[in-house]
Parts: structure tokens; sequence; C-alpha cells
């Protein structure tokens, strides 16, 4: 944004226009618009795993009351399976951002300072690899489902590419999140899916009750 700067010499004034600078606070930056649209891309899939969850509670719910009222919800068992892959799948990007990811670290966690950097970048490496081989395959899976027009073999005839959609889609925005992070961490980031370690025993009481312990 270009800022008028007035020179006084007498009475009049002369407006001087500068050129806006490259850290015009005004404009947001594509960077931000990118960070803006990744964070709120991981929270709309964590939010439809939410969703999905809940969907799962209100099928199991009514599956169970429905025996005991002789009511049948038709499919009942293969919604609540479907329901259940997207949301363990479309739940994992955000789970991974947020540091509550399952995370083994026999040798990282004993590197400490910037020696631990590149095994970061190497896990994060492994990582890309798995994901994306799974990402890959997962989207060809529910693109030839599509293709071929399979049909779900249950009492509910769906295509099958429907309920595969869930977990594709998770899977792609799990990959996506990995290259985030690998791109953050190999700029000089510190990583963002890592909690710090915990500095007293009720911090680590907190954490083992939030993880479900």
């Amino acid at each position: 944004m270009q800022s008028p700067i007035a020179l006084q010499f007498g009475r009049a004034k002369l407006p001087v226009r500068l050129p806006p600078g490259p850290f015009d606070a005004t404009k947001p930056s594509r960077t931000r618009m990118l960070r803006s649209f990744l964070d709120g891309l991981y929270r709309l899939a964590g939010y439809l795993a939410g969703v999905f969850l809940i969907l799962i509670f209100l099928l199991m719910m009514g599956l169970s009351i429905g025996r005991q009222v002789n009511i049948n919800i038709p499919a009942g068992d293969d919604l609540a399976s479907w329901c259940m892959a997207a949301m363990a799948f479309l739940g994992l990007a955000h789970t991974f951002r947020s540091g509550e990811m399952i995370r083994v670290g026999l040798l990282i966690d004993r590197i400490r300072g910037r020696a631990r950097r590149p095994f970061e970048i190497f896990s994060l490496l492994v990582g890309l690899g798995f994901v994306g081989f799974f990402a890959w395959h997962a989207v060809q899976l529910t693109y030839d489902s599509y293709r071929f027009n399979d049909m779900a073999q249950g009492v509910l005839a769906v295509p099958l590419w429907i309920p595969q959609l869930g977990y594709a889609s998770g899977l792609v925005i799990l990959f996506i999140a990995f290259v985030d992070e690998f791109v953050h961490v190999i700029s000089g980031g510190d990583p963002r899916y890592e909690k710090p370690p915990a500095t007293s025993a009720e911090e680590v009481v907190e954490r083992a009750i939030q993880s479900g312990v």
C-alpha cells in the first residue's frame, strides 16, 4: 500500500509516493494465504472426522435400540463401517499437525539441538514415501471403482467409490500435511507436529489422560 508523505515547503505540500515495501502488512502475502488455506484444510478434515464420529454414534445407538423394539436399520452395519473408515482417515492430518499422533522416538528422542534436524528430515522423508504410496493407490482404487462402476456388495447397493472417497481424501490431505511439514523443517523451522517434552509430573499425567491412557 503506497504511503503518502507530505513535504512542507511554505504553504505548498508536495505529496511523495513511496513504492510498497516487501513487508507491507496491509496486503496478505502468498505465503500467508497458503498457510491459512492449509490450516483451514486440516481443520475442515478434522471437523468432517468429528461429523462421521457423531454419525457412528447415532447409527450404533439406532441399531442397539432398534433391536429392542424390532426396528431394523437397513445396511446399518455397512454405513457404520464406511463412517468409521472416513472418520479414521480424515482425522489423520489434523491429528498429525496437532502433535497427537503416536510417535515412537526410541532413537530420535535421545538427540538434542542441531544434530536432531537431519534425523527429523529423514523421518519426514520416510513418512512422505509411505503416505505418498498409500495415497496414490487409494486414489487409484477409488478412480477404478468409479470407472468400472463397482457397487457395494451389501444390502445397500451404492457406487463403491462414494464410501472410498473418505479414506482416499484423508490420505491425500495427510500427504499434503507431510509435504507442508517437510518444507517447513528443511527451511529451518522447528517441527510443528511434535509437542515439547513435559516439564512436570502433572503435565505428564495430563497428557496421558488426554490421550486416553
